[in-house]
């Protein structure tokens, strides 16, 4: 052997040099990683053909293993690690020859990058990327930034420490809108900084605190990293949980685990959302912290005054706090009266099927024990007594056709169970109701009649609906009904929104806050995927900047405000309406108009769409903002089909292979993620987290997604652990893209010890989420899919 390595160990060392090679030689790190691939691949093949490699692999053929064998251990456990004194035998590390390892990559990245860059099942969900993407140079480029961090200085300025607080309420912001990190450092790093630094505050803090906030991007959805984790983490976990569910006796996963093994990109966004939350709350603990120990090098600052209207303690607590509160609570309350909720009647013509129990019974000896080892032996007891149930009740109750007297019977009841208040009315009253109270708290010494007429427009609609609208009323009659109403309430809410429009903080908050909760909002409330939720961003965004842009030069936005309600008007309407005109042979008047409406609304909608983009042309930003897309999507999937073939070097020479069986040869499966968290954070010194998540997570991941973890928690703490490759000194790609702006008396020293107390705090994030994983996995419990 040469050196006294084996053959793989040695292959694994010059894929490691060649790679971090490519990655210092200047050359982009999109075609430094399949480069060091292709040379890697010609060295170790070089070294096998003239005998150098030998893999000391075990003798099969012994009667030591043969023995292992037959006591019960199964072969794909048995590795040199585990049992290192088996006998070995000496080959070389392509047992076939390098031209064959030659051929089967050749074929094997053919077909990866045909399944998860051109064609494959993926490649949808890796089209938010691009969306994404857009989305966040859009915003960037609309200067967002510039006025969010004007106007979260003037709040937060009079704290100590009030300016490094204000960047991580910013940073958090921009994460939610734009997830664009090197964009947020950037800018933020031009704006904050100097005005930190003129204000005397540390060089270490502040740095530290621009780096760290715009960082944020990679936790909080929607996250580019998330999006590409996903993509690797359904496949990996399904994957692996199969093969674990066969050794364990059993014929699928889901028979094995009680529930199917997925995980989706939507699913994780859910669960990221409290992560970068409490991240964002120990940033700025931190700063506000360091204020109240260091008062000279964090002081409060009182910047110049805005034309807010001053109001008192009393009022800004009974229209900020106490009718928003009374509004929230009186319709959960009504909700858990039955005085709120669904007053749908449509009926399926399928009765249910039965319930089935919680676990399937009929199952081998081996996976009988399997499950009760994973489950206990309550959930076992408490499965055969369902299943013992549904046997004397003749078994499953399967979907049977209902008869016409069924169909009417089931139809009266769901009428005569059907709410008072239908849940879309109740959320249209409390959006506008918080309208309403806003716009009086912002303002309380302008005429209130306005906002009077609007809060009793408010009470009529919810009276409508309980005294005149049932659930038999035709949409087109709800519609006459509500008109009345609805107008007075959103005349109000006019007067309301003018108000709130000359709140300096309400101006600049509102608009990319609306974008976010319409991406956000989509993708946690289960109602569609991220791919079509990061168009709508894109849409959005771009109409926001073509927004400001006319406003800017002093032209009216007329056409994108009714543009956003011709968006509005159109779900609305669909929602309300069946438009499937062409699937049906009779078609009502109310939903021919409703139709031709919504169409109205949609074509419109486009308009002010492409008007945006002409705004946006012709001011010269929708050009750059494009370049900058397809240059950075591009380098995406240049990477993407690089790691392929870097990994597909490894597989053919047997390193993947023995990697996993090193971290399978731990008993304990929590030592085995500990050492993968480990290895991903010294990773993250020099890596960034695409090279780590295309290149290593394939190789670890059947490892530690083949285990009793919860896949979404594994995730999480992967993407909180990637987050570091941004910070983690002397590579962090935060810290050049800060140390490029900074001003001369800013040195890169000042960079470096600045970041430091963050990425400690970003190990005490990951502490928290290991100790305690259910703030991971709450808001998918709660939300559900």
């Amino acid at each position: 052997m040469l050196f006294g390595l084996d053959g793989v160990e040695i292959g694994l060392i010059i894929v490691f040099f060649c790679l971090f090679g490519g990655i210092l030689s200047g050359f982009p790190v999109a075609f430094a990683i399949g480069g060091a691939g292709i040379i890697s691949f010609g060295i170790i093949a070089s070294l096998d053909s003239a005998g150098l490699l030998i893999h000391q692999a075990i003798d099969t053929s012994s009667q030591i293993y043969s023995d292992l064998v037959n006591s019960g251990i199964k072969p794909d456990t048995i590795s040199v690690f585990r049992y290192p004194d088996l006998p070995r035998i000496a080959e070389p590390v392509f047992p076939q020859g390098w031209e064959y390892a030659l051929d089967r990559n050749v074929s094997f990245i053919v077909n990866r990058i045909n399944e998860r860059v051109l064609a494959g099942a993926s490649i949808e969900t890796l089209l938010a990327v691009l969306m994404f993407v857009l989305m966040g140079i859009t915003l960037e480029r609309s200067k967002i930034a510039n006025d969010l961090l004007t106007t979260m200085a003037r709040v937060f300025g009079p704290l100590p420490g009030g300016l490094a607080v204000s960047i991580v309420v910013v940073g958090a912001f921009l994460a939610a809108s734009t997830g664009i990190v090197g964009a947020t450092v950037v800018t933020m790093g031009l704006l904050a900084l100097p005005t930190m630094l003129r204000n005397n505050y540390s060089p270490e803090l502040a740095t530290g605190v621009i780096a760290a906030s715009g960082t944020l991007g990679q936790i909080i959805p929607p996250s580019i990293v998330i999006v590409l984790l996903g993509t690797l983490a359904g496949d990996l976990y399904s994957t692996a949980q199969e093969q674990r569910a066969n050794e364990a006796g059993c014929t699928d996963a889901l028979t094995y685990l009680g529930e199917p093994a997925v995980v989706s990109v939507g699913t994780l966004f859910q669960a990221a959302l409290l992560p970068g939350i409490m991240l964002a709350l120990l940033y700025a603990l931190y700063a506000f912290g360091f204020a109240l120990l260091n008062p000279d090098k964090a002081p409060a600052v009182i910047l110049e005054d805005t034309n807010n209207e001053p109001i008192t303690k009393s009022e800004g607590l009974t229209w900020f706090l106490g009718v928003p509160a009374a509004l929230l609570l009186g319709v959960f309350l009504f909700g858990n009266f039955g005085l709120v909720g669904s007053q749908n009647i449509t009926v399926s013509s399928f009765s249910d099927a039965g319930q089935a129990a919680s676990l399937r019974t009929n199952v081998g000896a081996q996976c009988q024990a399997s499950m009760i080892d994973l489950h206990g032996q309550e959930a076992w007891d408490q499965a055969l007594a369902e299943q013992a149930e549904i046997d004397a009740a003749g078994g499953v109750q399967q979907a049977t056709q209902l008869t016409e007297e069924q169909l009417v019977e089931a139809r009266a009841q769901k009428i005569a169970n059907a709410a008072p208040i239908g849940s879309g009315i109740a959320t249209l009253i409390v959006m506008l109701g918080l309208v309403l109270s806003v716009a009086r708290g912002v303002a309380p010494s302008q005429d209130s009649k306005p906002l009077i007429l609007g809060g009793i427009g408010l009470l009529v609609l919810a009276l409508v609906d309980i005294l005149l609208i049932t659930p038999t009323t035709t949409p087109g009659g709800t519609v006459v009904l509500m008109a009345l109403p609805t107008a007075l309430a959103l005349y109000g809410c006019k007067s309301a929104a003018i108000r709130c429009a000359q709140n300096d903080l309400i101006r600049v908050v509102f608009p990319p806050l609306v974008l976010i909760v319409a991406v956000l909002g989509s993708i946690l409330g289960g109602i569609t995927n991220p791919t079509p939720a990061a168009a709508l961003g894109a849409g959005g965004a771009i109409m926001l900047a073509a927004y400001r842009k006319l406003q800017e030069q002093g032209q009216s936005g007329w056409v994108i405000i009714w543009s956003t309600f011709a968006v509005a008007a159109a779900i609305l309407i669909g929602v309300n309406f069946d438009l499937r005109i062409n699937n049906q042979s009779g078609v009502s008047a109310e939903n021919a108009i409703a139709f031709g409406v919504a169409y109205s609304a949609y074509l419109f909608a486009l308009f002010g769409l492409l008007y945006a983009c002409w705004v946006l042309f012709k001011g010269g930003v929708l050009t750059p903002v494009v370049r900058e897309t397809a240059k950075v999507t591009s380098m995406v999937f240049t990477i993407l089909i690089g790691s392929q073939l870097l990994n597909l070097v490894v597989i053919s020479f047997g390193g993947e292979h023995y990697i996993q069986q090193f971290l399978r040869s731990f008993d304990n499966e929590l030592t085995v993620f500990l050492i993968v968290m480990l290895v991903l954070f010294v990773l993250g010194f020099v890596l960034d987290f695409l090279e780590i998540i295309y290149i290593v997570i394939p190789i670890v991941g059947p490892v530690i997604y083949g285990g009793s973890f919860d896949p979404k928690w594994v995730t999480i703490m992967v993407a909180v652990n990637l987050q570091t490759s941004f910070l983690t000194p002397p590579f962090g790609f935060a810290l050049f893209y800060l140390r490029g702006v900074a001003p001369k008396e800013v040195t890169t020293a000042h960079i470096y010890r600045g970041v430091l107390p963050f990425v400690l705090i970003q190990v005490a994030g990951l502490a928290i989420l290991w100790l305690f994983p259910t703030i991971v996995t709450i808001v998918p419990a709660l939300i559900g899919n």
